[in-house]
């Protein structure tokens, strides 16, 4: 038994230095395609940085400091001038035309409501939807005034499916406003069984939103009517 181990671990060895040998040779006779790749990949990490550290983040701050002005007036209300700008200052629709996601996310978000409180629904469905946020109440926010756009396109169907989303999306007390919206809508679609059915939700998932007051008035009404 002895000699029987023993055995086993020469030729393990055996195996081992032969594993290797092979390595050795593989390495040596491929060393040049080798060095090629990595130095290739060096190269593109490089470039990868420089390009991070030298056009990225330069644009991200460029992109901040003109933001500035545009958000000052959009909290001011001035939704117009904050999507065109002015001869000093660069608006939304300059601003996401020029650098894009490198602006922040919030830039398609900004566009987005302000083309829609300028009447220009069409330009608001396009910014809203290149909006994307882990933030379930900004994102639910942004889906509802998609639907508000196709509102004013007089598009109910589709507007509809907007509301419904942002209600899922959100799951809280926002959630009743985009339902509330939601069954009005579906009340133009003459859908008033499902307009009951959205409403009835508000009171029963959230009766502590401010729609669940009156919330009442809009279910007997249907009610009544059937």
């Amino acid at each position: 038994m002895a000699t029987k181990k023993v055995n086993e671990q020469v030729n393990a060895q055996q195996n081992v230095a032969e594993a290797v040998s092979k390595t050795e040779e593989f390495l040596e006779a491929n060393k040049k395609w080798i060095y090629g790749c990595l130095f290739a990949l060096l190269a593109v990490a490089a470039v990868i940085v420089l390009w991070t550290k030298f056009y990225v983040q330069p644009r991200k701050a460029e992109a901040a400091e003109q933001m500035f002005h545009a958000e000052w007036n959009f909290v001011d209300g001035n939704y117009d001038l904050a999507l065109k700008g002015d001869d000093n200052y660069p608006g939304f629709e300059e601003i996401a035309s020029k650098y894009g996601d490198k602006a922040g996310k919030a830039i398609w978000l900004y566009a987005g409501i302000c083309s829609l409180h300028t009447d220009a629904y069409e330009d608001a469905i396009v910014y809203l939807k290149k909006y994307d946020s882990k933030d379930k109440i900004m994102l639910g926010r942004a889906q509802a005034a998609i639907g508000d756009a196709y509102i004013g396109l007089e598009d109910y169907a589709e507007a509809l499916k907007w509301f419904l989303k942002a209600a899922k999306t959100s799951d809280n007390l926002y959630s009743a406003g985009y339902l509330l919206k939601a069954g009005i809508t579906a009340e133009q679609l003459g859908d008033n069984a499902a307009a009951l059915g959205y409403y009835n939700q508000i009171k029963d998932s959230y009766p502590q939103a401010p729609e669940a007051r009156d919330i009442d008035k809009y279910i007997t009404r249907l009610e009544i009517a059937e």
